[in-house]
């Protein structure tokens, strides 16, 4: 078993109960099934005798798996996964620290390292105000989008952004004041018809 991946895995844990030990985590032994007789036994272990594990041709552990634990975990993996691509998503679509701030709760700095990770140019200035026929067009997107689904989710606003071709400060600037002061009907246009 020299170098085997059970011998590994039976040092790994060897070395997590030892450091239960020096911890106090009693708990953590017990769910290990370490009784009062093998915790004496690990507290007289030696560097040497762990190390002696190597040579041994068998192990002392019985691995199972926990299923109870185990899909809540695959599934909050998955979901973080999930936010984590939508994140880098919307950077590299030019969202606003206010905008990922809001939406993710993410600081300044993990807004910095991250647009530097996907290198996103920094924007520089105001965003643009989107022209009449611009406006009117995510207004239409916004509002269907708002008929089926929660009209802030971060996928709208991706969504919104692919449909119009205006840049996502934009999208999010407009959505944030017609959210904030209530519009029904979209802001009247400015031009002669």
């Amino acid at each position: 078993m020299d170098g085997s991946k059970e011998t590994e895995l039976v040092m790994a844990v060897l070395l997590y109960a030892v450091r239960c030990l020096l911890e106090g985590d009693q708990a953590a032994l017990r769910d290990m099934n370490f009784g009062p007789k093998e915790i004496d036994a690990l507290r007289e272990m030696k560097l040497a005798d762990l190390c002696g594990v190597e040579s041994m041709r068998a192990h002392c552990l019985e691995i199972a798996l926990n299923r109870d634990v185990y899909w809540p975990m695959i599934a909050h993996l998955k979901a973080r996964r999930a936010s984590e691509e939508l994140q880098q998503q919307l950077m590299a679509a030019d969202a606003s620290l206010e905008m990922m701030q809001t939406l993710f709760g993410m600081s300044a700095r993990e807004y910095t390292r991250l647009r530097r990770m996907l290198t996103v140019s920094p924007a520089i200035g105001r965003p643009p105000e989107p022209d009449d026929d611009a406006s009117a067009r995510l207004w239409e997107a916004w509002r269907a989008s708002a008929k089926s689904e929660e009209p802030t989710a971060p996928e709208v606003y991706l969504r919104l952004h692919k449909e119009t071709g205006l840049p996502l400060r934009v999208v999010w600037n407009q959505v944030q004041r017609w959210s904030t002061y209530g519009a029904l009907d979209p802001i009247p246009s400015t031009r002669a018809r």
